[in-house]
C-alpha cells in the first residue's frame, strides 16, 4: 500500500517547522514507514486521514493479530517527549503506549480514531473533555526533559513582536503578550500538561469512553492547558449571534468546574487565540487569523 503523507501533514510541518525541514522529512518518508513496519513487525492497513499536523498514523496489526496504531513523527518534532508523557500516564486519561519500534515509532493502542469529542453536542463534548484532561494534570516523571510553559511561549511570544505594529492586529498582540508576561511571572503550578488538549484530541475507546491522544507535553499551570479548549469549535461561535457571551460564559464554566482562577484561565486563553492568530497571518491563512482575532477580541 501506499504510505503518502496526508495533505494537513504536509501543511501543518511546514508552517511549523519550514517547507525545507519538511521536505527533507516527507520526501524519503513512505520508504521510511515500510522500514519501520518491516523492523517492527507490523501489517498496515490503512493511513490515517486527514490525520495528525506532525506525524503519519497508520493503523496496524500487530504479530499476534491484535489492533494497534503507529505513529510517525520527525525527529525535530521531539516524538520522545510524547513517548515519556505517554509512558508516565500509562494509559490513565490517554493513549496507552505499547511499544516503540527500533526506528522511533510509537506503537499505540488503537482507539476508534473516527469518534471523537467533536461529535457530541457541545455541552456535552466540554464535559467529557474536562472529565479527561484533569487525569493528565499530574506531578511530572523525576529528571524530565519536558520545557516549561514559561520557555515555550517565551518562543512564541518572540514571533509574535513584529505584529505590535500591525494596524489590524497590533492592539490585541500587544494585550496578549502583557498577559503573558503577568502570567508567567507568578507561576501558579507545575504539573505535567497534554500542551495541545481540545476536543479533536480526545478518541473514543474500548477500556474507557475517551482518551487523549497527540500530546505536545509540557510542564506548568492547568490554565495553559484549558485554554485551547475554551475556544473549540471556534467557527461556530463567531458565527453565532451571542457568541461573545458564550466564549465568556465558557471561560467561567471550565474555570468553575476544574476549580482555577478565572482571570489566569482568560489570560492564557486570550494568548493562545492571539498566539495562533498571528501564526495563521504568518502562513498567509487570513481567513482562519481572523476568526481567531475576532474571537480574542471578545475576551
Amino acid at each position: 500500500m501506499a504510505f503518502e503523507p496526508p495533505q494537513r501533514l504536509v501543511r501543518a510541518l511546514g508552517e511549523t517547522y519550514g517547507d525545507t525541514a519538511a521536505t527533507e522529512w516527507l520526501g524519503p518518508l513512505p520508504e521510511h514507514a515500510r522500514t519501520v513496519l518491516d523492523h517492527a513487525s507490523l501489517d498496515a492497513e490503512r493511513v490515517m486521514a486527514p490525520g495528525g499536523r506532525s506525524s503519519l498514523v497508520l493503523l496496524v496489526r500487530r504479530s499476534d493479530d491484535s489492533p494497534a496504531a503507529l505513529k510517525i513523527a520527525p525527529p525535530f518534532a521531539r516524538p520522545e517527549l510524547e513517548r515519556d508523557a505517554l509512558a508516565h500516564w500509562n494509559g490513565w486519561g490517554a493513549v496507552r503506549l505499547l511499544d516503540e519500534t527500533p526506528d522511533g515509532g510509537l506503537v499505540l493502542e488503537r482507539l476508534h480514531p473516527d469518534v471523537s469529542l467533536r461529535s457530541l453536542p457541545e455541552a456535552k463534548a466540554l464535559l467529557e473533555a474536562a472529565g479527561t484532561v484533569r487525569k493528565l494534570w499530574v506531578e511530572p516523571p523525576a529528571g524530565h526533559g519536558f520545557e516549561s510553559v514559561a520557555e515555550r511561549t517565551e518562543r512564541q511570544a518572540a514571533a509574535m513582536e513584529p505584529y505590535r505594529a500591525d494596524p489590524a492586529a497590533g492592539e490585541l498582540t500587544a494585550a496578549a503578550l502583557a498577559a503573558r508576561e503577568e502570567l508567567v511571572a507568578a507561576p501558579d503550578e507545575s504539573l505535567l500538561l497534554h500542551g495541545c488538549f481540545r476536543q479533536g484530541k480526545v478518541l473514543g475507546g474500548d477500556r474507557a469512553p475517551w482518551l487523549a491522544v497527540g500530546p505536545e507535553p509540557l510542564v506548568g499551570e492547568r490554565a495553559y492547558d484549558l485554554a485551547r479548549l475554551v475556544r473549540d469549535r471556534v467557527e461556530d461561535l463567531v458565527g453565532a449571534s451571542a457568541g461573545a457571551s458564550t466564549a465568556r460564559r465558557r471561560v467561567n464554566k471550565l474555570a468553575d468546574s476544574l476549580d482555577m482562577d478565572r482571570e489566569r484561565l482568560r489570560g492564557w486563553t486570550l494568548f493562545r487565540a492571539v498566539e495562533s492568530g498571528t501564526r495563521a497571518l504568518t502562513a498567509g491563512r487570513r481567513q482562519d487569523a481572523e476568526l481567531l482575532m475576532e474571537f480574542a477580541s471578545w475576551l
